[in-house]
């Protein structure tokens, strides 16, 4: 499970809880949520003002999603306690931290408790139990954070759309309405709608058994988004302009395996199996473990990089700030970006730009289709089948028509 550490901050003049964690999608997605929060880039961190209150919904929002350290903030708290500053932050504080809770007092009910009443305030009391009833059925059918976070949100706007209707009344018909609502009025894409009917469906099918209706609501068609490539040269160029060599050998990693940024970060070092040339992906997307191939060059700079920095057999190959953490995510798309653009590319493009340079380059060099799929990970065929439409391998065979004319 992954750590959030609270630390007190002064940001503007004003005390803050600094909120500070691995990147990754849920988690973002989580902080994001939290009234008042926001980014700072003297930090590097998110915060939030220093209160009982704002405590309250950072532990609640993050609640089953990762574990709190808050050990500097109840530091700070004692500390600020002793030179009788804390005033109205807290009255009880000692006895706060020698009970080992929270920083806070007040700790009559359960924090979770509290949190989840403010949050159904704009939900009408009719529908009260749909989103507790719904988290611990994802929970039960461990659905991953991420979905969970995705799933509650869509139905949380759902619930407000249809405000003292009661949900667990309504059909066919009046959903098809409201999808059409979010399209027509809300100006949904055509993904986000997906991603709406979804969670909806998972409410209706899966949390109060009804029969199978969503069949009966078109869905809209996808619009078919190529993925951004570089070519080889380009890819080249990112992974010359790199000096670091830790950053050079993640870089090179995400290529040449066609990982994805989180299972580059995620890689321990025992997943790197030199003697059979493979590197282990452990519980990537959808839960599943799979083998990729270990390129040779890539090797030779793994032993340069493990002579260096000497990763523990036992941990994380690329270690973070902090020992024993993971690398951040989002440090990695900045060393991207920054690499991008010593190398002069002006193409967009993130760290997944290099897992699917992976696939198209494979393809272009004859790789059958059936074995990228399973390089990659995807469950549909039709997933992988993108890449034909990135591929120039036939289009170099043609000849355009304007090479054909007599031109002056």
């Amino acid at each position: 499970m992954e750590t959030v550490t609270l630390q007190p901050l002064q940001y503007k003049g004003k005390e803050c809880i600094g909120i500070y964690f691995t990147n990754c999608n849920p988690l973002n997605k989580a902080v994001k949520s939290i009234p008042g929060s926001q980014w700072t880039k003297t930090y590097k961190c998110w915060q939030v003002p220093l209160s009982r209150d704002a405590y309250n919904l950072v532990a609640g929002v993050f609640n089953e999603l990762a574990q709190i350290d808050n050990t500097a903030l109840r530091a700070y708290l004692v500390e600020k306690k002793k030179a009788g500053q804390l005033g109205a932050v807290s009255t009880k504080a000692n006895a706060t931290v020698a009970s080992n809770k929270t920083p806070f007092t007040r700790q009559s009910a359960p924090l979770q408790l509290r949190v989840k009443a403010q949050k159904q305030v704009l939900i009408p009391a009719i529908n009260a139990h749909v989103l507790p009833n719904m988290k611990e059925r994802l929970i039960l059918k461990a659905y991953s954070p991420s979905t969970i976070v995705t799933y509650l949100d869509e139905v949380t706007r759902f619930l407000k759309t249809i405000g003292n209707n009661k949900a667990d009344e309504m059909g066919p018909d009046v959903l098809r309405r409201y999808l059409v609502y979010c399209f027509e009025k809300q100006q949904l894409s055509e993904n986000s709608l997906h991603s709406r009917i979804n969670a909806i469906k998972f409410y209706y099918e899966k949390v109060l058994g009804k029969e199978k209706f969503f069949w009966e609501i078109p869905r809209p068609k996808k619009h078919l988004i190529l993925p951004q490539v570089f070519n080889q040269e380009e890819v080249a160029g990112i992974i010359n302009s790199q000096k670091n060599l830790k950053h050079k050998a993640m870089l090179m990693l995400a290529y040449s395996a066609g990982l994805r940024v989180s299972e580059v970060v995620a890689l321990k070092t025992y997943h790197i199996d030199s003697k059979r040339m493979s590197i282990f992906v452990e519980r990537a997307k959808g839960k599943k473990d799979r083998v990729v191939l270990l390129s040779p060059v890539l090797l030779v700079m793994l032993r340069e990089y493990a002579l260096k920095y000497k990763p523990k057999r036992q941990g994380y190959l690329f270690e973070g700030a902090a020992a024993g953490q993971t690398y951040s995510t989002r440090s990695l798309e900045e060393v991207i970006q920054q690499a991008k653009q010593k190398a002069g590319v002006i193409k967009p493009g993130s760290i997944h730009a290099l897992r699917h340079s992976f696939a198209t380059h494979l393809l272009e060099r004859g790789t059958d289709i059936s074995m990228i799929q399973k390089l990659l990970g995807h469950n549909d065929i039709k997933t992988t089948l993108r890449y034909l439409h990135t591929t120039n391998k036939d289009l170099l065979k043609i000849v355009s028509p304007l090479d054909s004319l007599d031109l002056k």
